[in-house]
């Protein structure tokens, strides 16, 4: 099993910017390709923001104005600009395609004012 530490959560202001960062190793990005998930409370876990090995993107529609996911010396990085209280969540890091055979414990971020 692969694990995944994701990492750089905490409680942050709305509309401040905030970094997550989970380590992945370069065989895991290679064959999978990489993907940050959050889970909102009382709601499913969906992923966010995908990178693959050839350096394409892909975001969920509504966030893809505020949030960047990069790949940078072994690690997935999200950026998130402009922080809404509605991206309270656990973020969690994966493969960028299942099935998954486990799931980091996360970083929560909370955002209020």
């Amino acid at each position: 099993q692969v694990q995944f530490v994701e990492s750089g959560g905490g409680l942050v202001q709305p509309g401040e910017s905030l970094r997550l960062s989970c380590a992945a190793s370069d065989d895991t990005f290679r064959q999978y390709g990489m993907a940050w998930f959050r889970q909102r409370p009382g709601r499913q876990r969906n992923w966010v923001a995908k990178i693959w090995s050839t350096g394409t993107t892909d975001y969920a529609a509504p966030l893809k104005d505020r949030f960047k996911i990069s790949r940078d010396n072994g690690h997935i990085y999200l950026q998130i600009e402009n922080i809404q209280p509605d991206d309270t969540a656990t973020y969690y890091c994966n493969k960028g395609f299942g099935p998954y055979d486990s799931w980091g414990r996360g970083t929560q971020v909370t955002v209020s004012s």
